[in-house]
């Protein structure tokens, strides 16, 4: 069965990966490409927007419900677009995707409040490697326990305006959690000068901006006399945007509620 989708954010680069990524999956149809008013692709095809083949459906800065069936929302946007997409989708009651990432603690609790009126998939990164890594990261910070150092390193391109990213802390909450402590005790996010010897227990995040870097994040375990370390390294958008459309269909018929990709991929124990 197919999956109708409505791709928010069609002009920028992601929206153009989940316009071709939607175009590529035999589950999941494009029915509508939407883009903030004045954007300059505005009323251009969505597919040769994308760099794809020409789809016919134009993009356009006004969503109409009336003109879908079964719909499934995709936004990755910005926070106050995604949250005015987020009131928009309640309204009309249509399951959203949400891989926006940057939200405030106010922004995150509209979401949880929204997922109690349609099903909502929200995850800060869409990539089955990296889903699969917060697996293997829960399993080696439950096994290897507070001994180990924990350092975590992020690298995005140079346009990428939150940090650290939303995988990163999702890292460290996968990992404070096995730990069973708090992130926000446990996170050190800045050091410069004479900061004498490492806490104990802290997990460290550093993060890198430059060029085009798709995204990279390498979880260090440092103990004495050995070093784990767990990485994912992006190399292109289609990653994540191949993933939502996973979520997409998979969400499709689900009840109202909150998932992850954890849930999409069968993951949670």
């Amino acid at each position: 069965m197919t999956t109708n989708i409505v791709v928010n954010g069609a002009g920028g680069r992601m929206g153009k990966a989940l316009v071709q990524a939607c175009c590529e999956n035999k589950h999941t149809a494009l029915i509508a490409a939407l883009a903030r008013a004045g954007a300059d692709c505005c009323g251009g095809d969505a597919g040769l927007v994308a760099g794809i083949d020409k789809q016919s459906i134009n993009i356009s800065s006004e969503a109409n419900p009336d003109d879908w069936q079964d719909p499934v929302w995709v936004d990755f946007t910005l926070p106050e677009g995604a949250i005015d997409a987020l009131t928009f989708c309640q309204q009309h009651k249509i399951p959203m995707v949400i891989g926006t990432t940057g939200f405030n603690t106010d922004q995150k609790a509209l979401i949880r409040a929204a997922s109690q009126v349609i099903p909502l998939v929200f995850a800060p990164n869409m990539s089955v490697g990296v889903n699969l890594c917060l697996s293997i990261l829960k399993t080696a910070a439950h096994t290897l326990g507070e001994d180990y150092d924990v350092e975590i390193v992020e690298a995005h391109h140079k346009n990428k305006v939150d940090a650290p990213s939303g995988t990163a802390l999702r890292m460290g909450e996968v990992i404070a959690e096995a730990l069973d402590v708090n992130l926000e005790d446990r996170a050190e996010y800045s050091r410069h000068g004479n900061i004498g010897s490492r806490k104990p227990g802290t997990i460290g995040f550093q993060t890198i901006r430059a060029g085009d870097i798709v995204g990279e994040h390498t979880v260090t375990f440092a103990g004495i006399g050995e070093r784990i370390e767990i990485s994912h390294k992006a190399t292109s958008r289609l990653t994540f945007a191949r993933g939502a459309m996973r979520a997409a269909h998979w969400l499709k018929d689900k009840p109202v509620g909150l998932y992850d990709m954890q849930d999409v991929l069968g993951l949670k124990i």
